[in-house]
């Protein structure tokens, strides 16, 4: 602008610019003046890209919003972000001690570049730890903060088997942020939801139902048959009761030849805690004795190995008590 004064009105302070950018830089007297690349360029090591000065390792994060008393619980101190027993608390040790000496050979100069190397990563290693207690909250979590928090803030309940696999994706905390986590739980928790509700509209297709509408009435007349179902049972499971057999035959009325058994026969099977088939061949075998001895014939069988001598009484008893076989025979 001062430019374009003293040139007078003919040239506006755009035209002044152009014109010394075409002329002196871009133009011929640039070209001889202006080299391609300018010398004596210093690398910058600070960048927070990772370089050996970062400032992302040095530079300390905000100060915790805790009180005094917390503090001095935790050894924090906030004016510095550091704690009074760091992780690996004895890492400086490997740099305390060196020093440069003009006489150090090649391979001191190594080892000693080794020993910074080594101290450099302990120091990412504490940070990152800082970063991830930070991100998710963990000393308010240690100080019972959080349950506060959580009140003020109620969130879906979660349920059990979403605690557990919470806990199985535990070691993925250190390669996400909180929110990155937070939204990758909830998608899958989405996922679940989606593959349920894919489950019932296949379930709806399958029964023939094709509208939305029709879902309404079948849900409803399917929940009136479950119910009917359900007062059946308790129903039967009542009237079980009342005769007072569902407990007594519990145990042996699903095993094969119970049909074939009356009802003193269960309630003796029942008492032995012998099976119906077993009951069925002992009592074979005894009344095929018996009428063998009354025609002259003498026994051979054997009653199996499984009946000692008092159920072999009780179903002797049993059977003279019923007619099969006579006082003097058993």
């Amino acid at each position: 602008e001062d430019m374009a004064a003293h040139v007078g009105a003919s040239r506006t302070p755009q035209e002044v610019m152009e014109h010394y950018v075409s002329m002196y830089i871009h133009g011929n007297l640039g070209k001889a003046c202006i080299p391609d690349t300018i010398p004596n360029r210093v690398t910058d090591h600070t960048c927070p890209s990772g370089g050996p000065l970062s400032p992302s390792l040095t530079t300390p994060l905000p100060p915790l919003d805790i009180s005094v008393a917390e503090q001095q619980q935790l050894g924090y101190m906030p004016l510095r972000d550091d704690y009074e027993i760091e992780y690996d608390q004895d890492a400086e040790t490997l740099i305390s001690g060196l020093s440069v000496n003009y006489d150090d050979d090649d391979v001191e100069i190594e080892l000693k570049r080794a020993h910074v190397d080594m101290y450099v990563r302990k120091l990412k290693e504490r940070q990152r730890r800082k970063n991830i207690a930070r991100d998710y909250n963990l000393v308010p979590a240690f100080l019972g903060k959080d349950k506060k928090d959580k009140e003020k803030a109620p969130k879906r309940k979660i349920t059990k088997e979403e605690k557990e696999l919470r806990l199985k994706l535990r070691p993925l905390y250190q390669f996400m942020s909180c929110k990155e986590f937070e939204d990758f739980f909830e998608n899958m928790h989405k996922e679940r939801i989606l593959r349920a509700k894919i489950r019932e509209l296949q379930r709806y297709r399958r029964n023939g139902i094709t509208k939305m509408e029709e879902s309404a009435e079948y849900e409803a007349a399917r929940h009136k048959r479950e119910k009917r179902k359900e007062n059946k049972n308790i129903a039967s499971s009542k009237r079980g009761k009342e005769d007072g057999k569902e407990g007594e035959f519990a145990a042996i009325e699903n095993l094969p030849g119970f049909e074939l058994l009356s009802d003193r026969e269960k309630v003796l099977c029942s008492s032995l805690n012998l099976s119906p088939a077993r009951y069925v061949t002992v009592k074979t075998i005894i009344i095929k004795d018996h009428l063998q001895k009354r025609q002259g014939i003498p026994s051979k069988s054997r009653l199996p190995s499984y009946l000692d001598k008092v159920l072999k009484k009780r179903i002797l008893n049993f059977l003279t008590e019923s007619g099969w076989i006579s006082r003097d025979a058993s």
